[in-house]
């Protein structure tokens, strides 16, 4: 039997993220899943801080970081994947559609320098590629829906599932992002929930659901199954369409969206500085639609 993946959260809680530290026990060989870039948006000042955590850690406990697994371009927090390949030489990878939302967004900030082909990652998975940490086999899952790209990541009993689902009291991911749709994400869930009910499932945001105190970022396929506030048994597509669609019109912009997507869909570089030395991101300005 191969090995159990050895796993560490670490929560950022100014974005509400879980990172993974996931290692392979044999080798000491690990990935680094959706690291987290400090960024303060009214100084415009960026840390390493949260990083470094996961570094210190992966150090400490003799785990020696390989790669670096994005599950999609993310929309609330800066990626620290640049910092962790600088640091360890780990290669960066994504979904092969990140190409799409590249597409999407470089008119949207006109970015012409981004280039549309993926290149700026390292490594760019198809759905049902695998590849290997050490000796644990992983399986990329295109699960679309919150954005073209999303991928969940499958070591055999775990599941990193990204954006995709949320814990079972909280729900699961908006829709209405530029190139997202609620019907795609409901079929993406509805096939996560199709694997073994013990499967394991770890979630990359926590926001906690009215009633609870704590943070909380695992669950399981038969406990989302029974008690999903969105996508529990029972729950038709249509249903989940009309309930999506309407919450999803009802939600502020993320805050860090704009400075996000920018960077994320360069794996996490910022755009090239200025003569001055300084990188500047951009604000798109446009009327208020009524």
């Amino acid at each position: 039997m191969p090995p159990e993946p050895a796993i560490q959260a670490f929560f950022d809680e100014p974005t509400n993220t879980i990172s993974y530290l996931v290692g392979d026990p044999l080798t000491r060989d690990a990935a680094v899943i959706d690291p987290v870039l400090d960024f303060d948006l009214p100084s415009g000042e960026v840390d390493t801080r949260s990083v470094e955590l996961i570094l210190d850690f992966a150090a400490k406990h003799d785990w020696r970081i390989v790669m670096v697994l994005e599950t999609h371009a993310h929309a609330d927090h800066l990626s620290g994947a640049p910092f962790i390949k600088a640091r360890t030489g780990a290669w960066i990878g994504i979904g092969e559609h990140i190409r799409d939302v590249q597409k999407i967004f470089r008119p949207v900030f006109a970015m012409d320098d981004l280039k549309t082909d993926g290149s700026d990652f390292d490594r760019l998975f198809v759905d049902g590629e695998r590849f290997a940490i050490g000796t644990l086999e992983v399986e990329a899952m295109h699960v679309p829906g919150h954005t073209p790209a999303d991928l969940a990541y499958r070591i055999g009993n775990v599941v990193f599932v990204g954006d995709t689902l949320f814990m079972p009291d909280y729900g699961t991911a908006r829709a209405d992002f530029p190139g997202g749709d609620s019907r795609t994400l409901y079929r993406s869930i509805r096939r996560l929930l199709s694997l073994p009910p013990e499967t394991r499932l770890f979630m990359c945001h926590d926001y906690k659901a009215p009633g609870r105190d704590d943070y909380r970022w695992e669950s399981t396929v038969a406990e989302q199954r029974r008690n999903s506030v969105h996508v529990h048994d029972g729950v038709a597509e249509d249903d989940f369409v009309a309930m999506r669609d309407a919450r999803d019109a009802t939600l502020a912009v993320p805050r860090l969206l704009l400075p996000s997507i920018q960077v994320n869909v360069r794996a996490g570089r910022l755009p090239a500085a200025e003569a001055n030395g300084v990188s500047y991101l951009k604000i798109p300005v446009k009327p208020k639609r009524r």
